[in-house]
């Protein structure tokens, strides 16, 4: 009998013979906890969000994530908690009180609210509240104003509060796992028992943060007949600041990346507000955003501006390669069977200008059409050093290395680049979808190496 446990609402549960491709939000609904609802089965409104207890350095914190990309098995040994656990002696939560209060209107959506607000509630060292917590929740009746006041009407937990109380204890360590249910999902603690589990299991589906992964799950029921956890691998949640490089863990989550940085990476922190919304960056990895070689990925333009090289780890040993040669084709990419990306590693010092631009139907939460980051270093007005990574243009993940090269050595002032936008509009052949035509994708590449100028012409000066 294949068994796991977990805390949901601070009780112990058991989980017998259920599929590892069961998602914890189809689980929930199935036993009667159907205040979390299914509104898109990909990350995208939020109605889903339940809190897991994650460990930090002051010992632990609640992070909201979606219900519908977490795999069942993968909250072996973890704590979880839904809309329903967060009132306690029939009381209502103090963020529950206040949606009440006007907040809440269909109500479809406001269990996700209520939950994506405790997080931002609970989080340590919180002076005011910050709105960006609720970025990837969604309200179908427009009723925005009323939740971000009850939002902005939230004081401070109790002393009391037994939540709080629980966010001064260390998290529960997480360890490997070994569940079968018809197919088998493994969750390694170190790089030689993943690469054991790869030896065994050569087709198996390699899951960091699910966005990608369990989306298909959902929607295409794409099912593997074993499935690999990275998320407790202690080698790829790492980040190191070394002679010329920084180096950051193929399977850290984007917040957690986000936060560590603090800003040191101008281009890296103009990006991550843009890539999807909280509740999935709690999750998303950049080995992840990197190992789908999705030719829309918002990850790949900007680390290949940053001249990133990619480290491949099987049980041979390590290898680093260029980003650019990573990604060989459609969805295809240089790894290598028993192999998984370990880290990143984007070369110091950086280039003084850098910007990230991101077109899509919506500013936020949206898949680009067109991604386009810069990265340049200016000499005397003239350009020393240049590189332009985008997306949505190709069958890959590219370098515009034509413009780069027109560039290199020029001044940096209006005609050169006006002469520079027409070399990039002819060096690719991006394709027509329902996100955009080839001719709307190529006026873009031009006008965002204008709009780059724009805003970086002063340093010429």
């Amino acid at each position: 009998m294949a068994e796991l446990s977990f805390q949901l609402n601070g009780r112990s549960v058991q989980i017998c013979d259920v599929d590892p491709h069961t998602t914890l939000l189809s689980w929930l609904r199935q036993v009667g906890l159907t205040g979390s609802k299914e509104g898109c089965a990909e990350g995208e409104c939020g109605a889903c969000a339940v809190l897991l207890r994650k460990p930090d350095d002051r010992g632990s914190r609640l992070e909201a994530v979606n219900g519908c990309l977490l795999l069942l098995p993968s909250l072996a040994g973890q704590e979880v908690w839904t809309v329903e656990g967060l009132s306690s002696d029939a009381q209502l939560h103090p963020v529950q009180q206040a949606m009440l209060q006007g907040g809440s209107q269909c109500g479809y959506c406001t269990p996700g609210f209520v939950v994506s607000m405790a997080a931002e509630y609970y989080r340590k060292g919180r002076e005011g509240f910050d709105l960006e917590a609720l970025s990837g929740n969604l309200c179908r009746c427009t009723g925005y104003r009323p939740i971000r006041d009850a939002a902005l009407a939230l004081g401070q937990p109790a002393p009391d509060d037994p939540l709080a109380r629980r966010c001064q204890e260390p998290a529960p360590p997480l360890g490997p796992l070994h569940y079968q249910a018809g197919p088998t999902y493994l969750r390694p603690a170190s790089l030689p028992e993943l690469f054991q589990a790869l030896e065994e299991h050569p087709q198996a589906r390699l899951v960091a943060g699910g966005t990608d992964v369990v989306v298909e799950v959902n929607q295409r029921f794409a099912r593997a007949e074993a499935l690999l956890d990275l998320s407790v691998l202690p080698e790829l949640q790492t980040l190191h600041w070394g002679q010329g490089y920084v180096e950051l863990g193929a399977g850290v989550p984007l917040s957690a990346l986000e936060h560590w940085l603090n800003g040191r990476i101008p281009l890296l922190a103009g990006w991550f507000p843009l890539f999807a919304s909280r509740l999935i960056r709690n999750r998303a990895t950049l080995g992840g955003n990197l190992g789908t070689a999705s030719p829309i990925g918002d990850g790949p333009p900007v680390l290949l501006a940053l001249g990133a090289e990619v480290v491949l780890a099987g049980a041979a040993g390590e290898r680093v390669l260029p980003l650019e040669r990573f990604f060989t084709g459609y969805r295809q990419t240089a790894r290598q069977p028993g192999e998984v990306i370990r880290a990143v590693r984007i070369p110091l010092p950086l280039a003084p200008q850098a910007r990230f631009y991101k077109v899509a139907k919506r500013p936020m939460d949206d898949i680009s059409t067109v991604a386009a980051a810069f990265a340049l270093r200016l000499e005397a007005g003239l350009v020393q050093h240049i590189r332009i990574g985008l997306g949505g243009v190709a069958a890959t993940p590219a370098r515009a290395y034509q413009t780069e090269a027109f560039l290199q050595g020029k001044p940096w002032d209006e005609r050169t680049v006006r002469a520079a936008a027409e070399v990039i509009r002819g060096e690719f052949r991006p394709i027509d979808d329902h996100r955009g035509s080839a001719a709307y994708r190529t006026a873009m590449l031009g006008n965002l190496l204008q709009k780059f100028h724009a805003e970086t012409a002063e340093v010429a000066v």
